[in-house]
């Protein structure tokens, strides 16, 4: 499963590195693009519903705005 997430308050590449490690230590792929304030993350569809990817983002201090499946 493949879900883009769009995050308020990304702003540089640290930011976007501590997202990545967020959903990489639970096994998930993640990439971040700082234009689009988005990542997108692949993973077990078990451990992606939209509650449990708001958690991982918002317990890094940023803002979801949205979660979409892509």
């Amino acid at each position: 499963m493949k879900k883009i997430i769009s995050i308020d308050g990304m702003h540089c590449e640290h930011c976007s590195a501590r997202v990545i490690r967020a959903f990489e230590g639970q096994g998930m792929k993640c990439s971040v693009s700082l234009e689009s304030g988005t990542a997108t993350v692949t993973g077990d569809a078990a451990k992606m519903s939209d509650g449990a990817l708001r958690d991982a983002v918002e317990a890094l201090g940023f803002d979801v705005v949205n979660i979409r499946e892509a």
